[in-house]
C-alpha cells in the first residue's frame, strides 16, 4: 500500500539521521570495547562517561585543513567520498525496523541490496585511484578484488533465504520467520554471508585495503578533514547496515520470545554489531592471497552447497 509522501519524507529523515548518530555512536561503542578487550581505559573526557566524544571528534574533522593534492585528479578525488556516503544510505530505504515502520517495502527489496551494495566499491576504487598515489591505488585495487569477490557468496547465501521466504521483499522475509527464524534452516548460509559481511565492510581479518603495517591507510591515505570523515562514516553506517540485515534475514527481525517490536530489533542488531567489534580486536588479518582463496575455494563453494540443499528441501 503506497504511503502518502510526507510520511515517507518523514520516516526518510527520521531513518538517516537515525542511521548518522548510530555510526557516530558505533565508533565510540567499539573505542570502548577495544579498551576493555585491551585492558584500558576507551574515550572518558568528553562529556560524561565519554558520551560526547564522537560530537568532537566530528567538530575536530570539520575544523581540519582540506589538501587535495596537485598531482590528484581532482574530480574523482572529489567524487569518490561522495559515492562512499551515498552507497551507505541507499540501502536503509528498505531495511523494516518494525512491522510497520520503514521506508519503501520493494518487492524486489533484495536485488535492490545487491545493486546499491556494489556501488561503493567504484568509490573505493576512484578514491585509490584518483588519489596518484601507490599505496592508495593498492589499498583500492586490493578492496575492488575483495568486495567482488565476496559478493558473489553473500548473493548466494542471499537466494536461499529468498527461496525459503518465497519473496524478495525484507519485511515478507521477515514475516516467513514469524515461527522459525531462517538462522537453524539457513545456517550454512548465515556462516556465509556473515563471513562475507566482514569482508565486504573491510573488517579484521578482511581488512587489507587498509593494512596499517603495509599501505598506511589504504584507499583513503591522501584524504583529510571532512572528505575523511565521509569515508569513516560511510564505514561505520555499512557496518550498521550489515547488522540490520543480518537480524532482518536470519535472526527473524522485530519478533521475539514475547510481544513483536522494534526492541527484539534493535536489541539483535546490537548483537550482531557487539560480535562484528569482538572479532575485529580478537583475530589477526590474512594475507591477501589467502583472503582470495578463502572466498573462491571455501565460501562460494559452501554457498552453492547450501543453495542446492535448500532448493532440495523446498522441491520435497
Amino acid at each position: 500500500m503506497a504511503q502518502p509522501i510526507f510520511q515517507t519524507l518523514w520516516k526518510t529523515g527520521v531513518v538517516f539521521l537515525g542511521a548518522l548518530t548510530a555510526a557516530a555512536y558505533l565508533v565510540l561503542a567499539e573505542r570502548k570495547f577495544a579498551g576493555y578487550f585491551q585492558e584500558r581505559y576507551g574515550p572518558n573526557r568528553v562529556g560524561p562517561f565519554g558520551l560526547l566524544q564522537p560530537l568532537a571528534d566530528a567538530v575536530k574533522l570539520l575544523l581540519k585543513e582540506e589538501v587535495i593534492f596537485p598531482q590528484a585528479s581532482r574530480g574523482l578525488y572529489l567524487a569518490a567520498p561522495v559515492i562512499i556516503g551515498v552507497a551507505a544510505l541507499l540501502p536503509l530505504a528498505v531495511i523494516p525496523f518494525s512491522e510497520h515502520f520503514y521506508i519503501a517495502d520493494l518487492p524486489v527489496a533484495v536485488l535492490y541490496l545487491l545493486a546499491v551494495g556494489s556501488l561503493s566499491t567504484y568509490g573505493v576504487l576512484l578514491g585509490g585511484w584518483s588519489s596518484n598515489s601507490k599505496y592508495a591505488l593498492l589499498g583500492g585495487l586490493r578492496s575492488a578484488a575483495q568486495m567482488v569477490s565476496y559478493e558473489i557468496a553473500m548473493a548466494l547465501a542471499l537466494v536461499g533465504v529468498a527461496l525459503m521466504a518465497q519473496s524478495l521483499s525484507l519485511v515478507k522475509i521477515v514475516q516467513a520467520q514469524q515461527s522459525l527464524w531462517f538462522l537453524i534452516p539457513q545456517i550454512l548460509g548465515f556462516v556465509v554471508f556473515l563471513i562475507a559481511a566482514f569482508a565486504e565492510t573491510n573488517r579484521l581479518p578482511f581488512d587489507l585495503p587498509e593494512a596499517e603495517s603495509e599501505l598506511v591507510a589504504g584507499y583513503h591515505t591522501e584524504y583529510s578533514a571532512f572528505k575523511f570523515a565521509m569515508f569513516f562514516v560511510g564505514e561505520y553506517i555499512h557496518l550498521f547496515i550489515v547488522g540490520c540485515l543480518v537480524t532482518v534475514l536470519y535472526l527473524g527481525g522485530w519478533y521475539g520470545p514475547w510481544k513483536p517490536g522494534p526492541h527484539w530489533f534493535f536489541l539483535k542488531t546490537f548483537l550482531v554489531l557487539f560480535f562484528m567489534i569482538w572479532v575485529r580486536w580478537t583475530y589477526p588479518r590474512f594475507r591477501f592471497d589467502q583472503l582470495m582463496r578463502f572466498s573462491w575455494k571455501v565460501l562460494i563453494p559452501v554457498a552453492l552447497l547450501n543453495l542446492l540443499l535448500t532448493s532440495l528441501w523446498m522441491a520435497l
